[in-house]
């Protein structure tokens, strides 16, 4: 079956739990054919989606401000640059992933030989996200080819203009009888659910995470769950504070206008130094965005009404609408919120309690600073966390203490460039990780491998058992030369 057999477009077309295992059988004898296995298979497919990054760059640009009004500027750095990337170093760096690891063995095994050999999980389901809804299609999909998998592609159904243009791209550009898109919503995705994957890796948040692990766990299927949390921005009064300023607002607003899992969701500050946070904030955000935010063609929608609703539901709350101290408008029509900033709303308020996942910014006041960390330790593990200081002390005392997916110190959300660090939660924000080789290894198995010879061997390990024996065994579990020695001769 595919792509385009397999959208939900169609009235005619129905996509079940029969077709959902008749794709799934398709794909398994695509896998157990060892189609897939091959470098040379996993490098074409690699540079036949770097070609298509290349070749579609406008087409996906323009699919992401259908979906989200998402900037070009934000299209091209958070999600076409960074595939491409993506692409090149899973390129440059496969043959060196594919090799088996050496390692060492033990006295215990001598002679001997040891090696751990990554091979592929086999046919995996990819669930991806609205908000970069081409990074967080296609950046798995990359470690999972890269891995020797075949792959099924469930795009989110609420950003319909990226589902549908990706589902044609993969059609065109990519292996069909290896990887597949799968359109659609609700009946689509429980149609996947009910089959057995040998991994399901999932974007999103934690309510359909549940649903997604409960699913698995029906088949013993692993699972990587990349879920978000209410990320905190700890902020100290030894900063630039102009830097700082600029960075919490780029990394707020200007990443899809706060509907990113890894942006700012509240601030701690202390009540001495928020005042002047917030003056050169709202400084930053006028410069930024201008007078009439709403209008600005630098920020994002948000997605769908549904959100919308949710969004101005957090404001709404009569403990909540009396602290907002800049923005606060709304324009139903156009989908848009204003950069939002909320000043100590109640710790029990939904606003401080629900991920956001929007452009409203509480401001939460603490008497010193210590005391931000003892408040984001109270509350659930957040996908990241982020320090603004100059001070060596309390830097590693937030590092050492705050547990969270990410930790990043006098920036917002940079972190994710680095293909050198793992990307995933911990806790309530997610299980497993991805980026870089992370994201082979997400998608691969490491095999133990030892090798022996037929020289070597030990009478002491076969029956009939004696003291003798047993003193020899236990020198050379032990790993005691001179037990062994000692055993050997008869030494007592």
């Amino acid at each position: 079956m595919a792509s385009e057999d397999v959208k939900n477009s169609p009235a005619t077309v129905v996509f079940d739990t029969e077709a959902a295992n008749s794709l799934l059988k398709e794909l398994r004898s695509t896998v157990i054919a060892g189609k897939t296995k091959s470098y040379e298979w996993r490098a074409s497919q690699l540079k036949s989606l770097l070609k298509m990054v290349e070749d579609r760059d406008k087409e996906i640009c323009d699919a992401l401000f259908s979906d989200l009004s998402k900037p070009e500027m934000e299209a091209f750095i958070h999600e076409i640059a960074m595939i491409k990337a993506s692409c090149k170093l899973a390129l440059k760096k496969l043959k060196d992933w594919m090799k088996p690891e050496k390692v060492k063995t033990t006295l215990g095994t001598f002679p001997s030989s040891a090696e751990i050999v990554p091979e592929p999980l086999g046919v995996v389901l990819i669930i991806s996200a609205w908000n970069y809804p081409f990074l967080l299609s296609v950046d798995p999909v990359i470690g999972a080819i890269a891995a020797g998998n075949a792959v099924v592609l469930k795009p989110s159904e609420i950003a319909p203009a990226m589902s549908s243009l990706l589902a044609k791209l993969f059609g065109e550009y990519l292996d069909n009888s290896a990887i597949k898109v799968v359109e659609g919503a609700v009946p689509e995705t429980s149609a996947l659910l009910e089959q057995k994957w040998d991994k399901i890796f999932y974007t999103g948040n934690g309510r359909v995470g549940r649903v997604i692990m409960a699913a698995a766990a029906k088949h013993l299927t692993p699972v990587v769950l990349e879920l978000g949390g209410k990320s905190p921005v700890l902020v100290d009064s030894d900063i630039d504070l102009t830097v700082t300023a600029k960075r919490i607002v780029s990394g707020k607003w200007g990443c899809n206008n706060g509907q990113a899992c890894v942006a700012p969701d509240y601030i701690i500050t202390t009540k001495n130094y928020a005042p002047v946070l917030i003056d050169s904030i709202r400084h930053q955000l006028v410069k930024f965005y201008g007078e009439d935010a709403l209008n600005s063609l630098d920020l994002s929608r948000v997605v769908s009404s549904n959100h919308f609703a949710r969004l101005t539901k957090l404001l709404d709350d009569d403990r909540v609408s009396g602290k907002i101290i800049h923005g606060g408008q709304t324009d139903m029509s156009s989908l848009k919120i204003a950069p939002t900033i909320v000043l100590d709303a109640p710790e029990d308020s939904l606003i401080m309690n629900e991920e956001i996942f929007g452009p409203l910014l509480p401001i939460i006041t603490v008497d010193k600073i210590e005391d931000g960390i003892n408040f984001i330790n109270s509350r659930p593990n957040p996908l990241a966390a982020y320090l603004f200081t100059n001070k060596k002390q309390l830097k590693e005392e937030f590092v050492s203490n705050v547990s969270a997916g990410g930790v990043l110190i006098n920036d917002i959300s940079l972190h994710l460039m680095v293909d050198t660090l793992p990307f995933g939660g911990v806790g309530d924000s997610g299980m497993g990780a991805y980026h870089g080789k992370f994201s082979f290894d997400a998608f691969s198995h490491k095999k133990a491998v030892l090798h022996r010879s037929f020289f070597g061997d030990a009478p002491a390990r076969y029956p009939p058992y004696t003291p003798g024996k047993l003193r020899l065994l236990k020198a050379l579990l032990d790993g005691s030369i001179l037990g062994i020695i000692r055993a050997l001769f008869g030494w007592s």
